[in-house]
């Protein structure tokens, strides 16, 4: 299967399928597709396993509906973009326990024999993801699959025993090597007066870890005061001078 990615800041994976090839995604991922694409969107792929395994792929952020795209006849193309600015990530997957862990909303796509199930699940307070809580989704199979990490990306690989500390938001995706564990932030005064937050993530390895330097969280909290609806008086104000607008209007065209 040939992939190719275009762009920087707001990439698009596209592939180019030959007959018979299949790459699955969330439903509602599409971004375009050729004629000869065979769209099949129900809850058995990515290890759906029927319903309850549709269930366990929702607990771990993802969609009750996934979505096949097959070549019929010849080839076609298809592509997904990222949803926020970030890098798409292809990470290989080989069968007999080789996972990897990915935050709520890393998967962008994969190979037909890729499943997703829920890793990880904390409730960290209302405040920082939204309410959700701290999810993983995990990633098994055979085959590849292709996240979506927001801002840049750092990658590191962690020795045998070596641990490093991250706030939740920036856990990007690691191998299911890695030893992974929420802890609170050391002392009471960096915890209430630090504003990095209450708790931590401690990845200890051996392992590969991915980083995104823009949580998503973080985004919505830095454009949330330019989303701020009008109150009632302003709502009023705009409500009485379009009328009045509109009255003047008439009279003007009179």
């Amino acid at each position: 299967m040939q992939s190719r990615i275009h762009g920087t800041t707001m990439p698009a994976i596209e592939f180019l399928l030959q007959p018979g090839e299949t790459v699955i995604s969330e439903a509602g991922e599409l971004s375009w597709m050729s004629a000869s694409i065979n769209m099949h969107t129900h809850t058995q792929a990515a290890g759906g396993g029927g319903f309850f395994g549709a269930v366990k792929r929702m607990a771990g952020g993802g969609s009750l509906f996934m979505t096949e795209y097959t070549a019929l006849g010849q080839p076609g193309e298809v592509a997904f973009a990222t949803k926020v600015p970030g890098h798409i990530v292809p990470v290989e997957l080989h069968g007999n326990g080789d996972e990897y862990m990915v935050h709520r909303n890393g998967f962008l796509c994969a190979t037909a024999n890729i499943g997703l199930s829920v890793g990880f699940q904390q409730s960290l307070g209302a405040g920082l993801f939204g309410g959700n809580g701290f999810l993983l989704q995990k990633l098994y199979g055979q085959g590849t699959a292709w996240l979506e990490l927001s801002g840049e990306v750092v990658v590191r690989d962690l020795a045998p025993g070596e641990t490093l500390r991250v706030h939740p938001g920036h856990v990007g995706a690691f191998h299911a090597g890695v030893s992974f564990q929420i802890t609170r932030v050391p002392g009471i005064r960096n915890m209430f007066f630090g504003g990095d937050g209450i708790f931590l993530a401690a990845l200890t390895g051996p392992g590969r870890v991915w980083l995104q330097t823009l949580p998503i969280a973080r985004l919505a909290h830095a454009i949330q005061g330019y989303l701020e609806v009008p109150g009632q008086e302003t709502r009023a104000g705009l409500g009485a001078g379009l009328i009045g607008g509109a009255i003047a209007g008439m009279f003007d065209d009179r």
